[in-house]
């Protein structure tokens, strides 16, 4: 990817992101961005929150792991780009409503099944 177009989805566009997330999950959660370091280093955003008190069973505390797509993030520097990710900030809790089901974790109760779920190559659709 190019640094400049890594930087620029690091600086502007991973933090709302981040917000975005943190609106659905609640104050509870933690939101530690990574920076892109490389192919083999994408952006990532990791999201960590304490399971609820009223959680039975063999449940992990949520451990997500968002990275997204190199091609996706460089079509966020074209013109339509401003647009395009406006429309996927307000579409990012119904997406992760589906994620939630299709990869077994709850931001209700801040738990999933695995220790760890990689949400990983995403698109940037809204």
């Amino acid at each position: 990817m190019n640094p400049t177009t890594a930087h620029l989805f690091d600086a502007e566009f991973a933090p709302r992101i981040a917000k975005a997330i943190r609106d659905v999950i609640g104050p509870q959660a933690r939101i530690q961005l990574d920076a892109y370091g490389g192919p083999s280093q994408p952006t990532t955003l990791k999201i960590t929150a304490p399971i609820a008190d009223r959680v039975r069973g063999a449940r992990h505390p949520l451990n997500l792991h968002m990275t997204w797509d190199e091609c996706e993030i460089a079509s966020l520097m074209e013109s339509s780009g401003p647009q395009r990710f406006a429309h996927y900030l307000e579409a990012l809790p119904r997406k992760l409503g589906a994620w939630q089901a299709a990869r077994d974790f709850d931001l209700a109760t801040r738990s999933q099944a695995e220790p760890l779920v990689l949400l990983g190559n995403l698109d940037l659709e809204g």
